[in-house]
């Protein structure tokens, strides 16, 4: 029988729960050793709830040596100390996103674990859907064309109340509002099948809806490095909210992505549809949306380490959405179309 891969979760921020369900799915492969968070209560509330054993010191979790991994889910102001705390105990780490607030410091857990010989992976559970996957290897395969338009657009909506919690939409806490907190999915999984944006010209705003510090709109123009030229928008100001969307306009056919669903409308005229709709948190309820996807996001990850692989989403990959969101806010903040130079 294979080993099962020892896991400390800490932190428990509102992705906690489809993460919780993903784990008791997947008993067979994953022994969670410990949980921590620095709110007892919610610790034990939690642990009580999903049978997971209580972890009072995240520095014990951290040098126990029956843990080989670490599943982060704090706010990302949080990352960067527990990442280096578990890398530099020679634990493997899968963080939910982002990355951590800007570019540099994503950079720097990248540097981190790679200099620590540990594995990273990133929490970006859409890339695993069952239609993205099959986009995926439309694009892949070269069935579609080549890309020419894109159009990726987060129509959400979020109650003031969202936004009343400590922190949330700050700089400090959260390195922004719906760019890096929600819209980050999506421009996520659009990178992994079109390739690089090169320049961006792009305009955020904070709307009278919500009293938050940072972006709750934010719409641009982009151009790839594949030729292709596109557009976003994405808000958590547009009631009641809608399911995101990419749109991918090809040589062979247009491709329409939403709500789980894959339509793709050939040039020679026929229709064809995959996958199955399904909430993905457009709405007031954030967590509207089925645990499967990080079940086969998180089966992937343990899977990597037992097979010394790199897991299917690594940090390096992540940097590619950090650094659009980064000129996203400066061609806006600046008022001119920003070329996007890594590194």
């Amino acid at each position: 029988m294979t080993k099962r891969i020892g896991l400390a979760v800490v932190g428990l921020g509102m992705a906690a729960k489809p993460h919780a369900l993903a784990l008791k799915d997947l008993e067979s492969i994953i022994d969670v050793r410990g949980v921590y968070a620095r709110s007892s209560k919610a610790r034990s509330d939690f642990c009580d709830k999903y049978g997971f054993p209580n972890a009072a010191d995240v520095g014990a979790l951290a040098n126990d040596p029956t843990v080989d991994a670490l599943l982060l889910i704090t706010p990302p102001n949080a990352r960067s100390e527990l990442v280096s705390l578990f890398a530099k105990a020679g634990k493997h780490i899968l963080t939910e996103k982002p990355l951590e607030r800007t570019p540099k410091a994503a950079e720097d857990i990248v540097n981190l674990c790679a200099a620590a010989n540990v594995t990273l992976g990133v929490v970006f559970q859409h890339r695993f859907r069952a239609a993205s996957e099959t986009l995926t290897n439309m694009v892949t395969n070269g069935s579609l064309g080549a890309i020419r338009v894109v159009r990726a657009e987060i129509p959400w909506w979020r109650d003031q109340s969202y936004y009343d919690e400590p922190g949330r939409g700050s700089y400090a806490r959260d390195g922004g509002g719906v760019l890096i907190s929600q819209a980050i999915h999506t421009l996520d999984l659009m990178l992994s099948m079109t390739g690089p944006v090169i320049s961006v010209q792009a305009l955020c705003a904070t709307t009278p809806f919500h009293k938050m510090e940072a972006e709750d709109f934010a719409a641009g123009v982009l151009e790839f490095e594949n030729g292709a030229v596109g557009s976003i928008f994405a808000s958590t100001a547009s009631y009641p909210g809608d399911a995101e969307s990419i749109t991918l306009d090809c040589d062979n056919g247009s491709a329409i992505l939403k709500s789980g669903v894959l339509t793709v409308s050939w040039r020679d005229g026929r229709t064809e549809k995959f996958g199955e709709e399904a909430s993905t948190g457009g709405g007031a309820d954030p967590m509207a949306f089925p645990n499967d996807w990080h079940k086969s996001l998180i089966a992937d990850f343990a899977s990597s380490i037992t097979g010394r692989r790199p897991p299917r989403i690594t940090g390096s990959q992540a940097l590619d959405v950090h650094h659009l969101i980064a000129a996203i806010e400066t061609s806006s903040r600046d008022g001119v179309k920003t070329t996007i130079i890594k590194g």
